[in-house]
């Protein structure tokens, strides 16, 4: 007989338990879901908690944990938070705008700098203030019913027939040529009795989404939603008609080119039409920025200086370069004028709350002698202007200088619409130009391409090519970067005479092939893994293009290299 003993197999857990941020744990049953633990955790929070990363991953609140885990809260005044309220809240725009008005055809056309979506209905007269007011109410139901919103995997066949029972042929192009391996299913949401697919997460359920309202604009309306700082609060509306001008013209660009979505541009790259869309949206640009040096050059004698802001990524480097090349062309001589060589000595320098040096706030500059050198160099006197010595960091002697009456001073920098900058310059001596992104080219009617990933992008491949930076740095410093334009960039955007949106529309299918691999390397334990998968499952809605037929002077250049206005100087 043999010695050996049976080992009795351990009984099954029957709880788990989670780690939070503080080092605190929770135990619950196996299979409750991330949303109960979480109540129990934080009953007040103090913004609305919306999501979870569970062991560094993204989860929705349904999640069910199965095993020990650490659970990382994300609320709504997180960027991942804000991104599944907004688009839980456009779904239920959709679920009560089909109760109300099955005929009708919901847009969600673009964003609004106050916190909102403008919105617009087709097969469908506009919404008059009573229908709006019908709407919202219906929105409010659905709230108050704290129905569940239900993730569901179905075939993808079932699918396009919901789409095509609807007219929403948008969708069905967008899932019938989607990049993917796996095109045998679909992930969808459905809420009330309607059915839709949204590109990414959701909350669990209406009765989260009590922070919204509808405001009648235009032909349209707007979904107004809360911004991060104030996650509970409505911002007072301020609207920016210039703003929503640039999205118009470019929405009409779109129709022109016939690309108005991500499916009719990878229609277009299949049936071999991509280079027609680049020189037509070339030509669109440079239509543009040859416009502006004409209202410059109507102004000359009286405008000696041309002031230009804009987010980070949005192309001002190339759009001043293209400017000038008008501008000469008109027969003025630009003089191009630096801010960064007005940076204070750096023990000068404003601190962050952290403690760290603030170099984008405006103390940061030697306001008192830009605005000396400025006054001097449109009296055509001699001026010795100064460099900065970034490793020393301090101001030293650099090129002396003298303009003449046909010179037009530009400066490019993210204070450049802040009227405290050149306070001693009269107005109307001044010309402001506000240059930005302003993506309109969305997956569909419901889910937007927001301007911030495309920018996020464009740096993500610039930031690889010129600074040595991995995508993985670019993301971590992005939050930074959003922070202050958020402070410094867009509370001045409406000062601009102009706005020069630096968009086109096939970009993302030409930027993809040199994204992907970047992304792709980020540090799979890293915190900024998390941004680089979100942004990998959205190129991969786009067809990939070459670069070979954009052109050397494209804004797109500046970020893919290859740009014949490198290193180009006028002065």
């Amino acid at each position: 007989m043999s010695d050996t003993k049976l080992i009795q197999p351990a009984e099954p857990r029957q709880t788990v338990q989670i780690t939070l941020p503080d080092g605190s744990s929770l135990e619950g049953p196996v299979g409750a879901t991330v949303e109960e633990f979480l109540k129990v955790a934080y009953p007040n929070p103090p913004a609305p908690l919306i999501a979870a990363l569970v062991d560094g991953k993204l989860r929705e609140l349904t999640w069910p944990v199965k095993c020990d885990c650490a659970v990382k809260p994300i609320d709504l005044s997180q960027s991942d938070g804000v991104r599944i309220y907004r688009r839980s809240l456009t779904f239920l725009l959709v679920a009560a705008a089909h109760r109300l008005f099955p005929e009708a055809e919901v847009f969600v056309d673009h964003s609004l700098p106050f916190g909102g979506y403008f919105c617009e209905v087709r097969n469908h007269p506009p919404l008059t203030a009573e229908q709006i007011k019908a709407l919202s109410d219906e929105m409010w139901r659905l709230v108050e019913a704290d129905l569940p919103i239900v993730r569901e995997q179905v075939p993808l066949a079932e699918a396009l027939e919901i789409f095509r029972a609807r007219g929403e042929t948008d969708k069905m192009s967008l899932f019938e040529s989607r990049n993917r391996n796996d095109k045998t299913y679909l992930r969808i949401y459905s809420m009330a009795g309607h059915r839709d697919y949204f590109h990414g997460y959701m909350v669990p359920s209406s009765g989260y989404l009590r922070y919204f309202q509808l405001l009648r604009w235009g032909d349209g309306f707007i979904l107004q939603f809360p911004r991060r700082r104030e996650p509970r609060k409505l911002q007072k509306p301020s609207y920016s008609p210039q703003l929503i001008s640039v999205f118009r013209e470019y929405g009409r660009w779109l129709r022109l080119l016939g690309v108005e979505n991500v499916s009719e541009l990878n229609e277009a790259i299949r049936q071999d039409r991509l280079r027609q869309i680049i020189l037509v949206s070339e030509a669109l640009h440079e239509q543009q920025i040859a416009d502006i040096a004409g209202q410059i050059w109507s102004r000359r004698g009286d405008v000696r200086l041309v002031l230009i802001a804009g987010p980070s990524s949005s192309g001002k480097t190339t759009f001043s370069r293209r400017l000038a090349v008008q501008l000469l062309a008109r027969g003025l001589r630009p003089f191009a004028l630096e801010l960064d060589n007005y940076f204070v000595d750096r023990e000068r320098t404003p601190r962050d709350e952290n403690g760290d040096y603030d170099f984008e706030a405006l103390g940061a500059l030697d306001l008192d002698r830009f605005n000396r050198d400025l006054q001097a160099m449109l009296r055509g006197e001699e001026v010795q202007l100064p460099r900065f010595n970034f490793k020393l960091g301090r101001q030293e002697s650099g090129e002396v200088v003298k303009l003449g009456p046909e010179h037009v001073v530009i400066v490019e920098g993210i204070h450049g619409l802040n009227p405290q900058l050149v306070s001693a310059i009269p107005w109307e001596r001044t010309f402001r130009i506000f240059a930005s992104a302003l993506t309109q080219l969305n997956l569909d009617r419901h889910n937007r391409v927001p301007t911030t990933d495309t920018r996020l992008i464009r740096r993500i491949v610039r930031d690889a090519r010129t600074r040595g930076y991995n995508a993985g740095d670019t993301i971590a410093r992005w939050e930074s970067v959003r922070r202050g334009e958020k402070s410094y960039i867009f509370p001045h955007q409406e000062y601009a005479d102009v706005m020069f949106n630096s968009a086109l529309v096939y970009e993302l299918a030409v930027l993809k092939p040199f994204a992907e691999p970047l992304l792709l390397q980020v540090d799979p334990n890293s915190p900024q893994r998390v941004e680089a998968k979100r942004l990998l499952a959205f190129l991969q809605w786009f067809s990939s293009a070459g670069e070979g037929d954009v052109p050397e002077n494209s804004i797109l250049r500046e970020f893919i290299g290859g740009q014949a206005l490198e290193g180009f100087r006028w002065d």
